[in-house]
């Protein structure tokens, strides 16, 4: 990609407001893009760039949400930033997947935090369901988050859902655990650290649920 597109397609990201890391993705979609035909893209055409969509599917088998990801890339340049009229490349839809969300009682709960392997664990559920914080939210918490004065009682969730910032109520008993919790973990910059240092992971974190919805009380 040559530098002049290179710069207003960036500059094009920034203006909307993209996150830094959807503009790395993007422009390494781009760039590979390029490389695939050995062309800059402003020279390719949409069966060119529906081929290099077929190879991403065929040959490199992505997932289908990766390939949304470069579809979404491509169409940024192409329909956002050289304007395009004609622009048709597609994406075969997604598998759709039909999930119901799984309620647990209360008693369901209650054995649920009872048989968390730790306290960390424990508090780390108790948090979740307390507070009504997505897995995502909740591992990226850290110490300053926890509003605990008397007169607030909140939790701070920074870039949630929709880049919004967004506050959730803290109940005395999650205060408590809380408190407990600090005492013994004494967390620094993350309130749910891994053994990395950095925020326990994704994974991690649902471990920590099969676990102890796994285990008998």
């Amino acid at each position: 990609m040559g530098s002049d597109l290179k710069t207003k397609f960036i500059n094009h990201m920034i203006l909307n407001r993209y996150s830094k890391e959807t503009i790395r993705n993007y422009v390494r979609i781009i760039t590979d893009l390029a490389r695939f035909h050995n062309k800059s893209p402003d020279q390719l055409n949409n069966e060119q760039i529906q081929e290099y969509l077929l190879y991403l599917i065929k040959d490199r088998k992505l997932s289908w949400g990766t390939c949304n990801i470069y579809y979404s890339g491509l169409a940024c340049l192409y329909k956002k930033v050289l304007k395009r009229d004609k622009t048709t490349f597609t994406l075969p839809p997604g598998p759709r997947i039909k999930k119901l969300p799984q309620i647990l009682s209360v008693e369901e709960v209650k054995k649920l935090f009872e048989s968390a392997a730790n306290l960390k664990h424990r508090v780390l559920l108790k948090t979740i369901y307390s507070a009504g914080l997505r897995v995502g939210e909740a591992i990226k918490l850290e110490p300053k988050h926890i509003e605990s004065d008397p007169s607030r009682m909140m939790i701070r969730v920074e870039q949630a859902k929709g880049k919004r910032d967004r506050y959730t109520l803290l109940s005395r008993h999650l205060l408590d655990e809380l408190r407990v919790y600090w005492q013994k973990y004494k967390p620094v910059k993350w309130l749910f650290a891994g053994n990395d240092g950095r925020y326990l992971s994704y994974a991690g974190a649902r471990l920590a649920y099969v676990k102890a919805k796994k285990k008998p009380v």
